[in-house]
């Protein structure tokens, strides 16, 4: 009788053991789940971000000849790339171009091949920092995510690209209301002109000369 015991006593911690580890295998394996949408290795498709200066007011793509947000202070914004860079869009004196996208948006997938295409045929005007956003990012829309979009188009080898946070924080300080999204900043750190949508890399360019008196 003792040893039938002893063996079904054996029998019963056995099972709970291996229960205890199913259900701790099925946890792992779902928290990798639902991290693998947001981020894969050491590639984040989001960052933390930091803002620092008063945000803009949202812009109106309708009244840009009046639109308010031209002269005043930028909002200066910190953050990481895809593979955990600091990236910050303060020039410090530089003239800079920030480049608003999502990965969804098919003016943007229209546009960045433009900007690739106008850095390679060396069209950029000289002397401007050129700094991109990743935003609006959402796993459940297409093209994601972000960092293989903009890396098959081989943007982030030429400029830098700040991830936004999951709620547009980045965006939502430069008053983004559309996509592509352009904010051009002068060397004083004053906004100079802002513009959405598809824009000819012309057009851009002459915007940009104008800001640095080329």
């Amino acid at each position: 009788m003792s040893n039938s015991s002893s063996g079904r006593g054996k029998f019963i911690v056995g099972a709970i053991i291996a229960i205890v580890i199913g259900g701790a295998a099925i946890v792992a394996i779902s928290s990798s789940g639902s991290e693998s949408s947001t981020s894969s290795g050491n590639i984040s498709e989001f960052s933390d971000i930091t803002v620092t200066g008063d945000a803009l007011p949202a812009f109106d793509s309708v009244s840009t000849a009046t639109d308010t947000a031209i002269g005043l202070p930028a909002p200066v914004v910190s953050g990481k790339g895809f593979t955990g860079t600091e990236i910050t869009t303060d020039g410090a004196g530089t003239p800079t171009l920030l480049v608003f996208l999502a990965h969804w948006c098919p003016h943007c997938q229209r546009e960045v091949p433009l900007l690739v295409q106008w850095e390679k045929d060396g069209k950029t005007p000289t002397g401007v920092d050129v700094i991109a956003v990743a935003t609006g990012t959402d796993p459940a829309n297409p093209n994601f995510p972000p960092s293989e979009w903009l890396a098959r188009e081989e943007f982030p080898a030429l400029w830098p690209v700040i991830a936004d946070s999951a709620d547009k924080k980045a965006a939502n300080a430069f008053g983004l209301s559309g996509y592509p999204y352009f904010v051009l900043v002068d060397a004083q750190g004053n906004v100079f002109k802002r513009l959405s949508g598809e824009i000819p890399m012309d057009e851009l360019t002459a915007i940009i000369d104008q800001m640095i008196g080329a």
